[in-house]
């Protein structure tokens, strides 16, 4: 039961990343802004997502 608990909360968790990312791309901010926060969430998953919440490109 242990394996399909982590699975789903890896899912969850990927769609998450996938979700900010996508809206990193539709935001306002520039090109190398843009570049630097998608490295930020795909090499820092965690920091990164929570970083972004508080600080990332709004709109």
């Amino acid at each position: 039961m242990g394996i399909e608990v982590g699975g789903l909360l890896g899912l969850i968790w990927l769609i998450i990343v996938i979700w900010a990312i996508v809206k990193v791309v539709k935001s306002s901010a520039s090109g190398l802004a843009k570049l630097l926060w998608i490295l930020a969430l795909l090499l820092f998953p965690l920091v990164g997502l929570i970083v972004w919440f508080l600080f990332g490109p709004k709109g």
